[in-house]
């Protein structure tokens, strides 16, 4: 094993430097994690240009790769050996609160930075830590014993475990928060990794009629969203969204809407109060507003909308999305478009933000050893 580690240090806003750093030690409830992919979503690109606190940080809070080297008590802890490939969480619960208590350590409030200045999370924690290594932009990632993994099916690659966490939290935000079930009509708005995860969820659990919205400029995107079982793609620019939902429900609108264009603004929200049914429809929200003048309350309560949030993701979510990944069902190595190496990660972060030349970026994989020899 070697004594030092390359890894991509965000060191200001918008900054990153590849730095060598010592290797950490591990007691025998801690392990090392030879990272195999580290995805980046929306929320990289945003932590990327306004970090919530400050650097060094390693960035990479999306992550699959394999055991480098275990404690024994890590292993009786986790089931794991040496070589195996997991996806790794970015939550790292306490386990004594009363969430963790119950498995949702997504709410606990000693991993939340919200909440905890001290917290440790995978992507967000800073390099100064004990264990340094605590975000995937890197060669290896230091493994707590309070870390939790899922090891990864026979069959499925690295690259494709890479899209458990878009996937989960489509699994958790349409299926388990929002309800979405058999012969229910549903309208998703924006067709990124989570839009388009969604399309996957709804499928599965039996909807009838998937629409997906979008702009022009999302064409690929919404043709995927066909491909991933959508049953009608919308560009809201063209013609008007709300026409375009009540035509495709026969007038009927939807039962549910599930809002994924972060921050896009207060339309898709009054959007999706418009074309849900006349009574008892429900609406999923995981954008950022900040702030929602004259909210109509009052169409609200006279069709009894149901207004529900998403936030992260459960254990479960993401036992279902890697077993959803091994059927090999859907499509879904289509959603992994662009794949960079160690030296680039500000290119990849800005090519998901849509600063570069580089074309339908849906999913980019942070590969730390592409182009090298491992």
């Amino acid at each position: 094993m070697v004594d030092r580690v390359l890894a991509a240090v965000r060191t200001a806003p918008s900054t990153t430097e590849l730095r060598e750093l010592d290797m950490p030690e591990l007691s025998d409830d801690a392990a090392l994690l030879k990272v195999e992919v580290a995805g980046i979503c929306g929320t990289d690109v945003k932590m990327y240009a306004t970090p919530p606190f400050g650097d060094p940080v390693i960035m990479g809070h999306e992550n699959v790769g394999t055991v480098a080297v275990a404690g024994e008590r890590f292993k009786q802890l986790h089931g794991v050996t040496e070589g195996d490939r997991v996806f790794v969480e970015h939550y790292v619960g306490c386990y004594n609160c009363e969430w963790c208590r119950i498995g949702e350590y997504r709410h606990c409030e000693a991993t939340d930075w919200r909440t905890n200045p001290d917290a440790r999370r995978y992507g967000y924690t800073s390099a100064e830590n004990f264990g340094t290594l605590w975000g995937g932009f890197s060669e290896y990632m230091y493994l707590p014993w309070n870390a939790v993994l899922h090891k990864v099916p026979d069959g499925v690659t690295a690259e494709l475990a890479g899209l458990v966490t878009p996937l989960s939290n489509g699994i958790e935000w349409a299926l388990i928060a929002a309800g979405v079930g058999y012969a229910d009509t549903v309208l998703i708005q924006g067709p990124g990794q989570q839009g388009l995860s969604q399309v996957v969820a709804c499928k599965q659990a039996g909807a009838s009629k998937i629409l997906v919205s979008g702009t022009a400029k999302d064409k690929a995107r919404l043709e995927l969203a066909l491909d991933l079982g959508a049953d009608e793609a919308i560009e809201i620019d063209q013609v008007s969204p709300y026409e375009q939902v009540m035509d495709h429900t026969g007038g009927r609108g939807v039962d549910f809407v599930l809002d994924c264009t972060s921050r896009a603004g207060v339309g898709p929200v009054l959007l999706g109060i418009d074309v849900l049914k006349r009574r008892e429809g429900t609406l999923l929200i995981q954008g950022e507003l900040a702030a929602f003048p004259d909210f109509p309350i009052k169409r609200l309560t006279e069709k009894a909308i149901t207004i529900k949030s998403a936030r992260g993701h459960s254990y479960r979510a993401c036992e279902l999305a890697l077993a959803q990944l091994a059927s090999g069902r859907f499509p879904l190595e289509r959603l992994s478009t662009h794949k960079f190496g160690l030296d680039q990660v500000d290119r990849a972060i800005r090519a998901l933000a849509g600063d570069t030349e580089d074309a339908d970026v849906i999913h980019i994989s942070l590969m730390p050893w592409l182009g090298k020899d491992s």
